[in-house]
């Protein structure tokens, strides 16, 4: 899906989120899509391009 230099991390890489934002719905439906198909929710969770979910990440208390 990357088409820049240099390209963003794939979306099995351990720095994923650190992608290009494509489009962003933060404001009203709490998403963004990046560049290498990963959507990020608000909560800090995931989806995959795979469709693999991967849960929110929450601070210890």
């Amino acid at each position: 899906m990357c088409r820049h230099t240099p390209p963003c991390p794939a979306a099995e890489a351990p720095d994923r989120d650190a992608a290009r934002v494509v489009t962003s719905a933060t404001g009203t439906q709490g998403w963004t899509r990046l560049c290498n198909g990963v959507l990020l929710f608000e909560d800090t969770g995931e989806l995959l391009p795979d469709g693999r979910a991967v849960e929110p990440r929450r601070p210890a208390a």
